[in-house]
């Protein structure tokens, strides 16, 4: 049997476990609250069930824990991008989001003071039981309100605090108040259209002229813009991935596909293999373009014969159109690719289908493009006997009868 104990004014949770007593806070004031939980408690004693008052978790540790099972399940650079968010969210709680020495001292001279800290850094939570929608929800709105950020970026750290609480959860590792992820109540915040910026034909041409001194980057600047690739499926092809003819691709094809060298292993972003046949402008680019030699056949290798750095890759690239006063991006020229079919009536079945994406993505992307060539689709066809057939008859016929009084 258990029972009910008071010190100062929060009400415990006492029982037996064999000879060892134990005792558990049940976070209330409320006498009323307290009698339901030790019903619950008692209930599921009797019938063998695993406890059901919440656990008592150092946000540290279930963040450290986090961040490994991140490790073994998902890509490098993907589990890596979340650690900014997990820092900003709970601070450095644990080894592995310790910043180093220099730039760990700098963040501290950058926060507020200290009584403005526990709103403003990290979530004022010793346990991660102890988070509340009215917490997570503050947290969040001062991060808006003193750093500016983006609904996207704040509905991100709200996404990234909710999936390490849901991952807690179904792993049986903590049990939350209610059985409840306190996420689930936090409003996302609205966000606004996505500002799609592309290359015209016009554009296409000035940037590729700017590159006619760097053949392999002028090449890799034209496979992103006409077959629409990411920059790190661009990154990651070899010269067996190039297929120069086939009886449905005439031009040839590029296979996107999962592979495992030197240790590395790299997998599209929806983790399905594609292959996105060329156009006659991109086959002429790669026909006068020579892959230099590199240490595993890489299509597009770095000066250094490796494969690139998504990061120095796109340094070079801004250093050479910022010469030409140019301002594409990598994204620039993969929204060009979509742009571009969805310019010529191509379905966002069959955009999404070559670019890699969901329809829904291509179509909050490019929805509106694809609506400019659908003017001709809501006209029915006119009969003779239609009222809109008849109502021009009556004005052919008075526009005629009023010539005739005329003549």
């Amino acid at each position: 049997m258990a029972s009910l104990k008071k010190r100062g004014s929060i009400w415990f949770v006492q029982w037996y476990e064999g000879k060892k007593q134990r005792r558990q806070s049940l976070r209330t004031e409320s006498y009323q609250v307290a009698k339901e939980k030790l019903r619950q408690f008692e209930s599921a004693q009797y019938r063998g069930a695993d406890c059901p008052l919440p656990t008592r978790t150092p946000v540290g540790e279930l963040v450290a824990a986090y961040i490994e099972h991140m490790r073994v399940h998902r890509p490098e650079r993907s589990w890596k991008r979340d650690l900014s968010y997990l820092r900003g969210s709970f601070g450095e709680c644990c080894t592995e989001l310790e910043l180093a020495t220099g730039r760990a001292r700098k963040c501290r001279d950058l926060r507020l003071p200290e009584d403005r800290r526990r709103k403003l850094w990290p979530l004022p939570a010793t346990h991660i039981e102890d988070l509340t929608p009215v917490e997570i929800a503050d947290f969040l709105a001062a991060q808006v309100r003193t750093k500016g950020l983006a609904p996207k970026t704040a509905n991100r750290y709200r996404e990234v605090i909710g999936k390490t609480i849901n991952w807690a959860m179904k792993s049986g590792r903590v049990r939350m108040p209610l059985d409840r992820n306190p996420v689930e109540r936090v409003e996302r915040y609205r966000e606004r259209a996505p500002e799609i910026r592309y290359l015209t034909t016009e554009q296409i041409d000035e940037q590729l002229a700017a590159l006619r001194f760097k053949p392999c980057l002028q090449a890799m600047v034209a496979t992103l813009i006409y077959a629409g690739l990411r920059r790190e499926e661009l990154l990651w092809l070899q010269v067996e991935d190039f297929v120069r003819s086939t009886a449905q691709a005439p031009n040839g094809l590029m296979r996107i596909q999962a592979k495992s060298i030197d240790g590395s292993s790299w997998q599209p972003k929806t983790k399905e293999n594609r292959a996105v046949p060329m156009s006659q402008e991109l086959r002429r680019y790669l026909d006068s373009y020579t892959p230099p030699p590199s240490d595993h056949g890489w299509l597009f290798p770095s000066p250094e014969g490796t494969r690139w750095d998504p990061d120095n890759f796109s340094s070079a690239l801004r250093s050479t159109n910022k010469a030409a006063n140019l301002p594409w991006t990598s994204l620039d020229y993969r929204h060009t690719f979509g742009s571009q079919l969805a310019q010529r009536g191509r379905s966002l079945y069959q955009i999404a289908h070559l670019m890699g994406n969901s329809p829904t993505i291509c179509q909050r992307h490019y929805a509106a493009l694809v609506l400019e060539h659908l003017a001709e689709a809501v006209e029915f066809p006119v009969t003779a006997s239609g009222p809109l057939a008849q109502s021009f008859g009556d004005q052919r016929g008075s526009s005629s009868a009023d010539s005739s009084s005329v003549s």
